[in-house]
């Protein structure tokens, strides 16, 4: 068995520590989501004229100071406005209403518009199309290396590429929940850069060790 050098225990022990500090953190404060994913508050507003977003952005800085916001232009004609923010007050609806219409002298009654709560999308659904993509590629990786590296032991390459892989993502996601990395859009692609990035690491190492076998083999011949 190959001895594990100081620095190496070292490594193994600062990647077991973020580990555990990630789980500790998700599971007591839970990860932190993009406002695309956390429960939100939603207007819609019909202002029947072309606009600028930059425009709304400026009054909701205004009347929704210290929070993200989300604007985007809806209907065909993209003559009615979206804005998602994390709360939206019955008051601060009244006050963007009165700062829309004084500013495009349009007619919008607060009291016909309507603030929607848009629920908090889980982490499930989220990661729940990319699930079988994923498995299949996995199995499908498995079954290549267990065929390449087979002279190194099948069991051995295959249970190598699954811990570290999993440890791998472990990292990620615990990286992710220290920093507070918003879960978002770039999420999916940080996990599949690090599963190929893995891959690729796993797969250098395979080559190395069969290339030692190999000449170790060639030698015993002579």
């Amino acid at each position: 068995m190959k001895n594990i050098t100081k620095k190496q225990k070292i490594v193994f022990a600062i990647i077991a520590l973020i580990i555990i500090v990630g789980a500790v953190i998700t599971l007591t404060i839970g990860l932190n989501f993009d406002l695309r994913y956390e429960e939100t508050k939603r207007v819609e507003l019909y202002l029947g004229k072309d606009f600028e977003v930059s425009d709304i952005k400026e009054i909701t800085n205004e009347t929704i100071p210290d929070q993200s916001v989300i604007i985007q232009k809806v209907e065909v004609f993209e003559d009615s406005v979206r804005i998602i923010a994390k709360e939206i007050t019955e008051e601060q609806k009244q006050n963007l209403v009165n700062k829309i219409n004084e500013k495009y002298e349009t007619e919008i009654e607060a009291d016909s518009t309507e603030i929607v709560t848009i629920p908090h999308t889980r982490g499930r659904d989220i990661v729940k199309p990319y699930i079988i993509p994923f498995t299949i590629a996995t199995i499908i990786t498995l079954v290549y290396m267990a065929v390449r590296y087979k002279k190194l032991g099948i069991a051995k390459t295959v249970l190598k590429t699954v811990i570290v892989s999993i440890i791998a993502q472990a990292l990620l996601l615990s990286v992710i929940a220290i920093t507070r990395i918003p879960i978002g859009r770039l999420t999916i692609p940080m996990v599949i850069a690090v599963y190929l990035l893995t891959l690729i690491g796993m797969t250098t190492k395979f080559e190395k060790e069969l290339g030692i076998k190999k000449e170790k083999e060639n030698k015993n011949k002579k």
